[in-house]
């Protein structure tokens, strides 16, 4: 199938999942991710009208910014390394693997060097695999407590990666976790402007995007989906 073939179908599918939750379309957004696709495959991509694209890496993700056109809303999606930090900050819309207190930090003093606000998400290990990155779900309310008092930085909502699973119906209660814990941390009373109301939540990927927009994905991240 081509790319623009591959965007109908999951169009279509985020709208019955829409219509299946009772959901308005315009509550979801897809991040097609575009690590191992080169400029000429993403400019396809934002040709059918994707802008949003995610990337893991941070030199690939820089490489590719210079190359495509400047209205692309660049996401961080992978592990971020803190000496990698100073690459992106400012660079991207939204870093979506904030996983310590220290990758925060650093975040945060880079953006204030920058004069800026970086918008972040908290990335949850739902599922507790030790495979995956991200922290706990009983550390979650504490790391965005402290990260919250932080400058420069704006938690926006929560991130996490299910596992992989030949049935989605599989990472359903990771989902709905994920979404109970977005609703949970913001009732505890974190007295601080930053927290806000936690509603970007971004999971769900190709195999379960449709499970994790009826449990409350606000943000889906797509790549074979939309390049095989």
């Amino acid at each position: 199938m081509s790319i623009k073939n591959n965007l109908i179908e999951i169009e279509k599918n985020i709208c019955l999942a829409c219509e299946r939750s009772k959901r308005n379309r315009n509550e979801v957004a897809l991040v097609a991710v575009s690590k191992n696709n080169p400029p000429e495959k993403i400019k396809i991509a934002y040709d059918n009208g994707l802008r949003i694209f995610g990337e893991n890496r941070v030199q690939e993700l820089i490489a590719k910014i210079d190359l495509l056109p400047d209205d692309i809303e660049w996401h961080m999606i992978g592990h971020l390394q803190r000496n990698k930090v100073k690459y992106i900050v400012g660079r991207v819309s939204l870093i979506h693997s904030v996983d310590s207190f220290k990758l925060a930090e650093t975040i945060s003093k880079e953006a204030i060097k920058k004069g800026i606000i970086q918008d972040i998400l908290i990335e949850i290990n739902v599922s507790g695999e030790e495979s995956k990155h991200g922290i706990a779900s009983k550390e979650a309310y504490e790391l965005v407590r402290e990260v919250s008092y932080l400058p420069g930085v704006r938690i926006k909502g929560l991130m996490t990666i299910a596992p992989l699973s030949e049935d989605s119906e599989a990472n359903r209660p990771h989902f709905a976790k994920l979404k109970h814990l977005s609703v949970d941390i913001p009732n505890k009373n974190i007295d601080n402007n930053n927290i806000g109301d936690l509603k970007v939540l971004s999971m769900g990927m190709t195999g379960d995007y449709a499970v994790a927009i009826e449990e409350g994905a606000s943000l889906i991240r797509l790549g074979t989906g939309v390049f095989k």
